[in-house]
């Protein structure tokens, strides 16, 4: 009679049993990496982190001397880049605040809310950084437990003891890369969305309080014609 194919979640607890503590930690850090990671696409898609086009609209209309439209359409948007539009168009608009303090105040705001958005991301890289040393530091145990094992063994040197301990040492390390390696992707990907937030949002801001040069008109003065005049 053929024995029942144990289940991936049977041969996960076996992986653990045969790991020891070290794989148990790296399970639960991987565990705080899944939460982390379910957490900040939730907040980023909250922030409209991947949303560009509607802030875009509105500066263009702003430019094009449509300072209401603009508003309007900023206003209607709940993403970041929308938010710090808005803002932005009401400092400008506003004649009893400087320009400058005006843009000073949404720069501030702006950089909180990146520092708001960019929370947790530590973990991720601390935990992709510790993984592959926990599993190393996994490996160099069960190897210490391997010879010793074949050291009091004495004559009746058996292979498969140190084959086996060998075996069992390399696992911590196989699951210190396999937690590692995902983590890395993901802090980076985090890293990467919020680096291009941050040059959207300084693009915006410029584009809101300097003028567009291109649409000022420029007399050019013939210095010939005025000394000769």
């Amino acid at each position: 009679m053929l024995e029942p194919t144990p289940s991936a979640f049977d041969q996960l607890l076996n992986m653990m049993e045969a790991g020891g503590p070290v794989v148990y930690l790296l399970v639960a850090l991987s565990v705080v990496v899944l939460t982390v990671t379910f957490v900040k696409t939730i907040q980023f898609f909250s922030a409209g982190v991947f949303r560009n086009r509607i802030a875009r609209q509105a500066v263009e209309k702003f430019r094009m001397g449509r300072s209401q439209e603009a508003l309007s359409i900023s206003s209607n948007c709940n993403s970041i880049r929308c938010q710090v539009v808005a803002k932005s168009i009401r400092g400008q608009l506003n004649t009893h605040t400087s320009k400058q303090t005006a843009r000073e105040e949404v720069l501030r705001e702006a950089t909180d809310q990146l520092e708001h958005l960019g929370g947790h991301l530590r973990i991720l890289e601390l935990i992709a950084s510790l993984a592959p040393l926990l599993g190393l530091f996994g490996t160099v145990l069960g190897m210490i437990d391997a010879f010793q094992q074949l050291e009091n063994s004495g004559n009746q040197v058996d292979p498969s003891i140190l084959s086996g301990g060998i075996w069992l040492a390399l696992l911590t390390t196989a699951v210190g890369l396999a937690v590692a390696m995902p983590t890395v992707a993901i802090n980076s990907f985090f890293e990467r969305r919020l680096e291009r937030l941050t040059h959207d949002l300084d693009n915006l801001i410029a584009q809101v309080f300097v003028d567009d040069f291109d649409q000022i008109p420029v007399q050019v003065h013939d210095a010939n014609a005025q000394q000769y005049s």
